[in-house]
């Protein structure tokens, strides 16, 4: 029986013989580049124009070509465009089925233009976009935890260092500390989005290209700062992609904090936090069992996004210029990263609106464990005591309440006085949560007035972003 007529590669006049179906099926990009197309259009459109703009091409011929891709990307949004995974990547795809619908002028687009450059185009389009997305999505969980704290401003909780109780903090202090984290990574990805957003469309396959294209015009057209000042950096390039990555993993670890202090809170020894049933599930042997599947799985898919970071600069590592094959494994930690960030993202805004605080809890936990020993401390200080010597009486006085099995609050004036004949009766009102919480007034603070100019400043941040 005669051999099937296989596909012509587009570089087929060089080679005598086809591919081996295994080597074609491994170094296909096909199953994961496809979702690409939206920007492979975007960029073959605006090149199209280019060529027209450089005499390359009749106005009918641009006519046609530009017709021919509107009806390609039809095919592609419908879901009906006919996939062949023989013809390697999405770029290919597209190019074998506009040559389909419109004839030999489907051969004169890739006039001057490489998969290299062209590949490198599609990524920063896409980027564009999926930063653009997560700003927002961003901005909707810093209004989240900002609808929160603004909520039960005032009420108190006990802040944590190695995770034993410190002193008294606000809830809402908490809370708006992870919305400036967030803006911290909003940041970071608006830093990125200005080096993703440079234009490789025009590099060719590394050297350039020899026709006289306006690279001015298509950064221009496609929305980007500039064109790339070197053609073989412009192919070879993937620093945009790894800042990307590494900011991602950086979010994910702030997202994955958030979703560790919930998951300790809503345990029976803290307490502070109850689950909605909409965002928890049950056990299959034990009827009781209320679990926080959903903020257990954002902390774990922080790992997916510390690998695709690792996957990519070890990829990258000691590639001469200008672009190898090796490049083609940075899409699927790309697509990846990208679509678990978007994925916290959705679920993360309802989850933050629909948690239960425990108050009454948080204010019990917030004056219990010496959690005031520090104002006790301070309380000396400001009778003139050096505060290493303050420490060391307020730390013999906790160590005496511990022995005692008592409270600070429950020591009598005569008990402190055997410490310090500087405590005096006004030493019960510095030591109470609330005294704590006012004491602290400085910006970036726990005071409640400190607190209230931060969450203004929060607001501010998130308005800012608007738009």
């Amino acid at each position: 029986m005669a051999e099937p007529t296989r596909e012509r590669k587009p570089w087929s006049g060089r080679f005598t013989g086809g591919p081996s179906p295994a080597a074609e099926g491994f170094t296909a990009s096909l199953g994961f580049d496809r979702r690409l197309w939206p920007y492979d259009l975007e960029g073959s459109r605006a090149w199209a124009r280019a060529l027209r703009g450089a005499g390359l091409l009749t106005e009918a011929e641009l006519t046609l070509l530009l017709t021919g891709l509107d009806e390609v990307g039809q095919e592609l949004a419908a879901g009906s465009f006919p996939f062949r995974p023989e013809l390697e990547d999405i770029h290919m795809n597209i190019e074998r089925r506009l040559q389909e619908k419109v004839g030999a002028v489907a051969g004169k687009l890739h006039t001057g233009r490489s998969r290299n450059d062209q590949i490198a185009l599609d990524e920063r389009l896409y980027l564009r976009e999926v930063i653009r997305r997560l700003d927002t999505s961003l901005r909707e969980t810093q209004s989240a935890l900002i609808a929160r704290a603004e909520e039960h401003l005032g009420a108190p909780m006990p802040g944590y260092t190695h995770l034993q109780r410190a002193q008294p903090i606000l809830l809402s202090h908490h809370l708006l500390a992870y919305v400036f984290m967030l803006q911290r990574d909003r940041e970071r990805l608006r830093d990125c989005f200005a080096r993703v957003n440079v234009l490789p469309l025009g590099a060719g396959a590394l050297a350039g290209t020899a026709f006289a294209i306006d690279r001015e015009a298509l950064t221009r057209e496609l929305g980007f700062f500039a064109p790339a000042p070197n053609s073989v950096d412009a192919v070879s390039d993937r620093d945009f992609l790894v800042e990307f990555l590494a900011a991602a993993a950086i979010l994910g670890m702030h997202l994955s904090r958030l979703a560790s202090d919930l998951i300790l809170w809503a345990t029976a020894e803290f307490g502070f936090v109850e689950f909605p049933e909409a965002f928890a599930t049950g056990s299959s042997i034990m009827p009781q069992k209320k679990n926080p599947d959903v903020a257990e799985l954002i902390r774990g898919k922080t790992g997916r996004l510390y690998g695709n970071l690792t996957a990519v600069l070890t990829a990258m590592k000691g590639l001469p210029l200008a672009y190898n094959s090796d490049m083609q494994e940075d899409k699927e930690p790309l697509f990846d990263s990208a679509d678990t960030l978007e994925a916290i993202l959705t679920v993360l805004p309802p989850l933050l609106r629909s948690l239960t605080f425990n108050l009454e809890r948080m204010r019990e936990a917030a004056g219990a464990h010496f959690a005031t020993a520090t104002d006790l401390a301070d309380y000396l200080v400001h009778k003139g005591v050096p505060f290493r010597e303050a420490h060391e009486v307020a730390g013999r006085v906790v160590k005496h309440c511990v022995t005692a099995d008592k409270s600070l609050a429950a020591c009598s004036l005569p008990e402190l006085k055997r410490f310090s004949a500087l405590f005096e009766a006004d030493v019960f009102k510095a030591i109470t949560v609330e005294a704590s919480l006012r004491a602290r007034a400085v910006t970036g603070g726990t005071a409640p007035e400190a607190v209230g100019q931060a969450l203004a400043q929060a607001k501010a941040l998130v308005a800012e972003g608007r738009g």
